[in-house]
């Protein structure tokens, strides 16, 4: 039976593999503590909204009922989705598995209309490098620095109405010790938490008012086709 890709959620039963992977490697990697509530507390950083049209997607790989891969993206603005949570299972590795979940990702965000994704990965992960690199990823970083000078490395393709672009943002140079970069990726990861979760709560405030407005048209329409029938009993 050839391999299917689904979407699904971050909650979701079949989404349970790639988070306990996810876990386990970050935290086989880089240690449990290395940042609040581990590698468990990163995952679950942000609201499982955000992980779902139109905003991102989360698609898993599944070979004969069985998650084996997976990954989603979502939203930074109008152009930019950020891709995460790239999986495979460990003993189905070397297959080509990351680059189909990839190619899905980049084809729902562009279906959805962005334009541009960026992902990073970290500093002790050069077969991710490798990867981005030859999906023909632009590195936001110099690739020849030492990678803990960055701690986390950075990455930008364009994709549907802009793909085959080059990108323009520019390098970050190195830091100049593992600390300094330490601090720099928390500042930025804390100013894109803060852009992220502001889009996110926007967005929820205009489907809830849409919500509200689609109530409150149904209540009208009801009201409007009550008439006629008491006007006819009378």
């Amino acid at each position: 039976m050839p391999d299917v890709i689904i979407r699904s959620s971050l909650l979701h039963p079949l989404t349970q593999p790639l988070i306990e992977g996810l876990i386990s490697e970050y935290d086989g990697r880089y240690g449990a503590t290395d940042r609040p509530g581990g590698a468990r507390g990163e995952i679950f950083r942000y609201p499982e909204g955000l992980y779902s049209p139109p905003l991102g997607d989360l698609l898993l790989v599944q070979r004969d009922g069985r998650t084996i891969a997976g990954g989603a993206f979502m939203s930074h603005d109008d152009e930019t989705a950020e891709i995460k949570r790239i999986w495979t299972d460990p003993s189905l590795r070397r297959q080509g598995l990351a680059r189909t979940i990839m190619s899905a990702l980049e084809e729902s965000a562009a279906a959805l209309g962005y334009t541009r994704t960026y992902l990073s990965t970290g500093f002790r992960q050069p077969e991710a490098v490798a990867l981005y690199l030859s999906l023909g990823y632009r590195p936001l970083f110099d690739p020849a620095a030492d990678p803990h000078l960055y701690r986390s490395l950075p990455f930008e393709k364009h994709i549907g109405a802009r793909a085959g672009h080059r990108g323009n943002t520019p390098v970050y140079p190195p830091a100049a010790s593992f600390e300094e970069a330490t601090a720099r990726v928390k500042a930025l990861k804390e100013g894109q938490e803060a852009k992220i979760l502001a889009r996110f709560a926007g967005h929820s405030a205009a489907r809830a008012e849409a919500g509200r407005d689609e109530l409150s048209y149904q209540s009208v329409l009801s009201a409007r086709t009550a008439q006629p029938s008491a006007r006819s009993a009378t």
